[in-house]
């Protein structure tokens, strides 16, 4: 089998002697049944596909023995994961799939082999592993803890073993994931010691100068540090004794990663890091005597010991908000060193170094949400009362029930809300991206942005510069943060909007020489129906109200109010008749506007603002709300619109024959004549295809000033229709608006 499997001579006798080792720790545990049974597996896959070394060049079959033996004696579950470890390298290989492992072996093992798999698959995706969302996301594939507790051991195994690897950029790589992702792990799984080593290895490999030197001063002081820590205990010990306290004391030495961390935050050199080891003084104390004792000890030792106030931390009288406690002091021992000691309870030093979310806060490490941390404390529990079968089976990741976890196509990773979509990852990754977002794409396929995400998807954005958002997203965003943004686009666009129409209405009053009165202009508005100010200028933005008719209205509310107009009495409803909406409903389904690259049949509205008629050049624009207005190229606004949202302008050309009405107004200008405005509107009625919708005649100092709306049906017959009527005695001017 081993010659089959490429194994080199040295290689060999590791195998059978690793093998051999394992078969010893765990006989009491795995039956030589089920070790019968996975040499067969293993003699069935050598007649397969070669097994391929991983990037440092170690043999996959040799390194998950050795994993194997670290979950067996350092983390210490046993037969399920011991055995998924063993196999589960030929399901990646394909070799046997995990349905075979599982009748053979128990659901168990095949739990522990698919949620291994699956998270190979998600590294599969190079996901960027320096965050928290990561770490949640690996949990969550994980479905049962042992998982992590393999995928820990199994760094830890190839932590070991790449000190010579020739490939220094994976080393690195694989370093920088310990530090980042495993090591915070461990420390929060209580597994002290691996955690310890990972960072120490890991900082070994990316910053290699620096931890042999802290390595080789630690090496040169060790016995004069042990003497020192000896020095000092023995008369604490003796004073404590004396005033009747039950305690033990014990010293230790930081890590190499610690002391490193401590160096470079207090930017001194190794002699300067005073805490090199810390004293710990653990009082077996009931309740009610807790703080006493503490604060007599504390007593004590500052009676002999000159304390340094500034580094005095007092969590005792106020516990940090995680529930630890402790009193922290550093006094001035023997030989003026300086000497942290830590006093605290047995229950204190429990929550200390157990958890309930504590210890490896107050190591700095970043924590996720509560739930997370009550679950790994209850593994903690689980694996430190060694009753590990019962317990371990039960726990499966149910804590994300109500998230997904979603990639980006480099790696990076967010968190989203469950039934979060396209778009509101879209406006996680950046409020730009959402504004402008049309859709996604995952795995390959086209997704709306409405698309529903899951747990695991790789999402590619795809968005448009004529994109804006529109009023019905809010029923499709899902998270507050792309609805918030949403909100602040529409109204940020309407805004916009309405300070350009507004600028336009003051360019015309201006053009007219009118000058404005606010509370003449309120009056109007108020007149035309608009009691909110914002109101009103959307209306004029989105062409619902035409800037001609607010300043006739404008003007006529002057004449009121100069007492030259008398207000008509208002006629009875029961009087009133509504006209057909004739624009509207003779708008016939043979004109045809196609719009941008080749579209028909979209939904628009005619510009009210410059009324164009079918055979008029005209283009779209993209609204506030998404709709589709369209002008003629000769509108006043024009201009505007193209400078301050020329991304919004769209291609539009008539296609088709005419035979809508359209309406238009016309403006004329003449002498003030009698007759004239009969001679007007007879030349309007002898023509069957015109229709006279309103006419509204103005007389001052000779000269008449008439606003004309009329139907037709396309660009030629307005030509014919002006030219009739410049052609009328007294007529000076004829005007489209």
């Amino acid at each position: 089998m081993t010659d089959i499997f490429s194994f080199t001579e040295s290689e060999k006798a590791l195998y059978a002697e690793l093998n051999d080792r394992l078969r010893t720790l765990m006989h009491d545990e795995i039956s030589d049944d089920d070790f019968a049974r996975v040499d067969d597996y293993l003699k069935g896959a050598a007649q397969g596909t070669a097994m391929r070394r991983d990037v440092f060049g170690l043999h996959p079959l040799i390194t998950s023995l050795q994993t194997a033996i670290i979950v067996a004696t350092e983390i210490g579950v046993s037969r399920g994961a011991i055995l998924a470890v063993m196999l589960n390298r030929l399901v990646l290989n394909g070799d046997v799939s995990v349905d075979q492992l599982r009748r053979d072996f128990g659901d168990e093992v095949g739990r522990i082999i698919h949620g291994l798999s699956r998270i190979e698959e998600l590294y599969a995706k190079n996901p960027i592993v320096e965050s928290e969302n990561f770490r949640q996301l690996l949990l969550s594939f994980a479905e049962d803890m042992r998982v992590i507790l393999i995928v820990i051991a199994n760094r830890v195994c190839i932590m070991r073993q790449i000190k010579d690897a020739e490939n220094e950029e994976a080393r690195r790589h694989v370093a920088m994931e310990s530090s980042y992702l495993y090591a915070p792990l461990a420390h929060k799984l209580g597994l002290y010691k691996l955690k310890s080593e990972l960072e120490d290895l890991s900082l070994k490999y990316l910053e290699h100068d620096a931890y042999y030197h802290i390595k080789e001063k630690l090496n040169a002081t060790k016995k004069s540090r042990d003497a020192y820590i000896e020095r000092f205990i023995r008369p604490v010990e003796e004073r404590l004794k004396a005033a009747g306290l039950k305690f033990h004391m014990k010293g230790r030495t930081k890590s190499i990663h610690s002391i490193w961390q401590k160096m470079k935050k207090q930017r001194c050199p190794f002699e300067g890091v005073y805490d090199l080891f810390a004293i710990r003084v653990i009082l077996d104390s009931p309740l009610e005597r807790e703080k006493q004792d503490c604060w007599q000890v504390f007593s004590i030792i500052t009676d002999m010991y000159q304390p340094n106030p500034k580094r005095m931390r007092d969590w005792l009288s106020i516990p940090k908000s995680n529930g630890y406690e402790s009193l922290h002091i550093t006094v001035m021992g023997p030989e003026g060193k300086w000497v942290e000691v830590q006093i605290r309870t047995e229950r204190m030093d429990e929550v200390a170094e157990r958890g309930l979310a504590a210890h490896w806060r107050y190591k700095g490490v970043k924590g996720g949400e509560a739930g997370v941390e009550t679950w790994l404390q209850s593994i903690r529990n689980a694996l430190e009362a060694g009753d590990d079968l019962q317990l371990m089976d039960q726990f499966k990741m149910d804590l994300y029930e109500d998230e997904v976890f979603v990639f980006t196509p480099h790696g990076d990773l967010f968190k989203l809300p469950q039934g979060a979509t396209v778009l509101d990852f879209a406006y996680a990754i950046h409020t730009k991206i959402g504004n402008q977002c049309t859709g996604g794409r995952i795995g390959g396929k086209m997704v709306t942005l409405r698309q529903v995400l899951q747990s695991g998807d790789q999402v590619e954005i795809m968005t448009h510069a004529n994109q804006v958002p529109k009023q019905d997203w809010l029923n499709v965003a899902k998270t507050s943060r792309a609805r918030s943004k949403i909100r602040q686009a529409l109204k940020e666009m309407a805004a916009r909007q309405a300070a350009f129409a507004k600028e336009e209405l003051e360019r015309k009053f201006k053009n007219r020489k009118i000058d404005i009165d606010e509370a003449t202009l309120m009056h109007t508005m108020t007149r035309l129906g608009y009691r909110i100010v914002t109101d009103f200028y959307r209306a004029l933005a989105e062409g619902d109200l035409e800037i001609n008719q607010v300043l006739d209205a404008y003007v006529q509310q002057q004449r009121y109010q100069r007492g030259e107009l008398t207000p008509q009495p208002a006629q009875s409803a029961e009087n009133f008749a509504m006209k057909a909406d004739t624009e509207k409903t003779k708008i016939g389904k043979s004109d045809v506007l196609v719009i941008d690259q080749n579209l028909s049949g979209i939904d628009f509205t005619l510009a009210k603002c410059c009324q164009p008629v079918y055979g008029d050049d005209v283009f779209g624009f993209l609204t506030a709300g998404g709709g589709i207005k369209i002008h003629r190229k000769d509108c006043p606004n024009a201009p505007a619109l193209r400078n301050r949202y020329g991304y919004r302008i769209i291609d539009a050309r008539w296609a088709g024959k005419g035979s809508s009405q359209y309406s238009i107004t016309l403006r004329i200008v003449g002498q003030d004549d009698l007759g004239i405005v009969n001679n007007i509107t007879s030349i309007i009625s002898k023509d069957e295809k015109l229709q006279l919708r309103s006419i509204s005649i103005d007389s001052n100092d000779g000269l008449f000033h008439g606003t004309l709306t009329i139907l037709l049906d396309d660009t030629s017959r307005l030509k014919q229709l002006i030219q009739k009527l410049e052609g009328v005695r007294g007529v000076k001017s004829v005007k489209r608006s």
